[in-house]
């Protein structure tokens, strides 16, 4: 059989799939159903210094091909996790990567701090996440301020650190390569577009929000072009995610150059994705006689 396992900035995963932040929790509603090492590793709910209620409902919406969200970043604080979630996780065989989050310079340092003393396995830092009123993209909207944010908690983390990058900007190559000027092991990409939905009937948003980060199959050739150029522009490891729904997209995903996925949408319409789409990139694999995912990564043909 294939192999599927991969390394990114120093950590084994044993197949490439992730579960992508704030689609799964921390997990416990999926292990339920499955082992969650059927998971590489779960990057798990965005997590800040103190609990955040998140924002006021309709937070969520349906959209054709795809979903909207402003759940507003809602989590039980770092100490909460560190002390609750974490010691149960490690117990899945999987690899831990903490979301942290923020919204001043001081809350990202102080999260990566605390995360870095911890026994996650790697830090996945949102500095794009649009659902806030303040915080997260304000980070991510440019080079410089990408730069600044990963140059400032470097300093701070002790674990591999993963930027996690913003597709509403003009260049994400340019964003990519200042995360791994300042210190960045790897980068994760993308997170969601941000979108909007008006109901006809009252003339009003259908999230409370007015915008929310779109996600889902719809933003999927987005996300393929962007990792095809940021895999181009780095040498550091890339995760790929942004509307990953079958095997398919999944090995398509790692061609255009993602050394790991990223899926999340697909989990609400199917929980058992995760074991669909590593079982068909296992038997693609072996009927096309590649031996190893990795010998897949940034293969296409231009």
């Amino acid at each position: 059989m294939a192999d599927l396992s991969v390394n990114i900035a120093g950590v084994e995963f044993n197949n490439p799939i992730i579960a992508a932040s704030g689609t799964i929790g921390f997990g416990h509603e999926y292990g339920e159903l499955y082992p969650l090492s059927v998971f590489g590793g779960i990057s798990c709910k965005g997590t800040t210094l103190q609990e955040r209620p998140g924002n006021p409902p309709p937070r969520i919406a349906e959209t054709p091909m795809g979903m909207l969200n402003a759940v507003g970043l809602q989590n039980p604080g770092v100490e909460h996790f560190v002390n609750v979630e974490l010691p149960w996780l490690k117990k899945q065989n999987t690899v831990v990567i903490a979301n942290a989050a923020g919204s001043t310079e001081e809350d990202y340092c102080k999260i990566t701090e605390i995360l870095s003393d911890s026994d996650v396995d790697m830090i996945e830092l949102n500095i794009s996440c649009p659902n806030v009123k303040k915080g997260g993209a304000q980070f991510g909207t440019s080079p410089e301020s990408v730069e600044k944010i990963t140059s400032a908690v470097r300093k701070h983390c002790t674990k591999p650190l993963i930027i996690k990058l913003s597709p509403n900007v003009a260049d994400i190559a340019s964003v990519a390569l200042a995360a791994e000027s300042a210190g960045a092991d790897a980068v994760s990409l993308i997170n969601t577009l941000t979108g909007m939905r008006i109901d006809i009937n009252t003339r009003r948003p259908v999230i409370k929000n007015v915008t929310g980060g779109m996600s889902g199959p719809a933003v999927f050739p987005v996300a393929v072009r962007m990792v095809y150029q940021v895999k181009k522009a780095v040498k550091i490891p890339v995760i790929g995610l942004g509307g990953i729904t079958t095997w398919q997209d999944a090995i398509e995903m790692i061609i255009a150059g993602a050394d790991a996925i990223q899926i999340g949408t697909v989990l609400f319409t199917d929980p058992y994705a995760p074991i669909r789409i590593s079982e068909g990139i296992q038997g693609w694999m072996d009927t096309h006689g590649i031996a190893s995912i990795r010998e897949l990564t940034a293969t296409v043909e231009i």
